[in-house]
């Protein structure tokens, strides 16, 4: 069975930098056998890979990348406290999207974050999951996600 970096780079992705917090948080830790994440932005490469709200200006399907930019965020984020991928399974993901009113493909937008976990995780990716839309996130991002990840036995 393929290893969580195994299955990223079969994706063509590799676990990037943690992304440095933008305000007085840390970007994950660790209370026992798990790790909660700080909201996760879009960011790649030091910026934002868009801002403005969905059903605007931002695309569902832009959205969607978004919040699997998200994911491989707190992915290097639950790395950086937890050490070995193949130790981690996820518990839990809530997903913000700053939408218009008018949105409501929220739970398709937060699939871009559920499905990167699936593929990288296989069974340890299932999680439960809420979908939240909102008026507006940190830096005008479209989409914010936060992980909760339980460190299996061994790690």
């Amino acid at each position: 069975m393929a290893t969580p970096q195994e299955r990223l780079a079969e994706l063509g992705l590799t676990v990037p930098d943690v992304v440095p917090p933008v305000a007085a948080y840390v970007p994950a830790t660790r209370s026992g056998g798990y790790v909660y994440t700080a909201g996760q932005l879009p960011m790649r490469d030091g910026a934002l890979i868009t801002t403005g709200k969905v059903g605007d200006t931002v695309s569902a399907e832009d959205a969607y990348a978004c919040a699997r930019q998200c994911a491989l965020n707190a992915i290097a984020a639950i790395s950086s406290v937890a050490g070995d991928l193949a130790q981690v399974r996820i518990v839990k993901v809530v997903v913000f999207v700053a939408s218009t009113v008018d949105f409501t493909g929220q739970p398709a937008v937060a699939n871009g974050a559920s499905e990167l976990f699936g593929d990288v995780f296989g069974d340890a990716g299932v999680h439960a999951r809420s979908a939240v839309g909102v008026a507006v996130l940190p830096l005008d991002a479209p989409v914010e996600v936060e992980v909760v990840a339980e460190i299996l036995a061994g790690s």
